[in-house]
């Protein structure tokens, strides 16, 4: 290409001291000729900014007043960076020196690739997928995401079956690359998400209007993963199950929206059902309080339909139930899935 377009790598940081101690040095490494490393701090209180600014000078810092969590941390600070492409790197990723140009290059292919992401393996386990978005990300009808090499909790070895770079529903906000006018076309996160399915919320919205959303295998990155939230935290529970409903209201046509919500309510039953009796009161409690909370947003306002676009056919749909497939069908890999069930 001959114009280099000029890339930020975007971290967003609260309390992460002790991950960018560790991580920050590899994206250092990173090796693109018109790079800005960039640190977005969420009001630490741990000496992250005192630390980037005393070993790392050459990054830059963008300060938050208060933590506004993932998607109103992301908003806030990407409203101050001029690049014509963001990287949105957690800040528990490693890198390889090599790992922006490939997902670059596919994007500079075809302006109508809004969103890409790399192949995502477990920084502890690295001959594996890593869950958070492993070779990419698919939706099923009724709204449960996934992806090829994790579907729900069971994680497969990288043994070169997703080696194809292709067309995808969603990628991870652990290593989301994004044209800046995508970003501000589909007006950034939803605030209501506050962090996890934020992600697949803004690419189903760029979707609706045309874009396509892309997975690179050239470029693999190395996720350590529950930086912030474990999985084992209820707070992340609540968040999951809320947001999932927040992505079906946002996204889907009135009333198939509606009917496909109160579906997945009387699923969301089960999921209460079973935590509780797995001894998660916990659990199951966040998952009663997440539709508590859903219900109240209705009367709040929510992301605003972009005009002035035809509203596209979706593609990377999976038209079956993933939860049927998975836990009565023992399907356990994306290559189990009947692949003409994919729109």
């Amino acid at each position: 290409m001959s114009y280099i377009p000029k890339v930020a790598v975007v971290i967003l940081n609260w309390n992460g001291k002790k991950y960018l101690q560790r991580f920050l040095p590899s994206v250092l490494s990173s090796v693109w000729p018109n790079l800005e490393i960039i640190v977005g701090d969420n009001a630490s209180t741990d000496g992250s900014v005192e630390f980037i600014r005393q070993e790392y000078p050459s990054v830059s810092i963008i300060q938050n007043d208060a933590n506004y969590g993932f998607t109103g941390g992301y908003n806030k600070v990407l409203e101050h960076v001029d690049a014509d492409y963001y990287i949105l790197l957690n800040s528990d990723v490693e890198v390889a020196p090599g790992w922006i140009a490939p997902v670059i290059n596919l994007m500079e292919s075809d302006p109508l690739i809004a969103v890409a992401a790399p192949k995502i393996k477990a920084f502890d386990q690295k001959d594996h997928f890593e869950h958070a978005g492993a070779a990419g990300g698919f939706i099923d009808y009724l709204g449960y995401p996934f992806c090829r090499g994790r579907m729900f909790y069971e994680i497969e070895e990288d043994k070169g079956q997703y080696q194809q770079s292709g067309e995808v529903f969603w990628a991870t906000g652990a290593a989301m690359f994004i044209k800046k006018h995508c970003w501000h076309e589909a007006g950034g996160f939803d605030d209501r998400f506050f962090a996890h399915m934020e992600e697949i919320d803004l690419c189903w919205r760029l979707k609706n209007i045309g874009y396509k959303v892309m997975y690179c295998a050239e470029s693999e990155v190395y996720h350590l993963g529950g930086g912030t939230l474990n999985t084992e935290n209820p707070f992340k529970t609540y968040l999951n199950f809320r947001n999932n409903l927040l992505l079906l209201q946002n996204n889907l046509p009135f009333w198939r929206a509606t009917a496909t919500i109160i579906f997945r309510f009387w699923m969301d039953l089960i999921a209460i059902a079973r935590f509780l009796g797995e001894g998660k009161r916990k659990d199951a409690w966040a998952v009663s309080r997440a539709h508590q909370n859903f219900v109240l947003s209705l009367f709040k306002k929510k992301m605003p339909v972009i005009t002035g676009h035809k509203h596209y056919p979706l593609s990377c749909i999976y038209n079956g139930s993933l939860v049927w497939d998975f836990f009565v069908k023992k399907k356990r890999h994306f290559t189990d899935l009947s692949q003409t069930d994919f729109l």
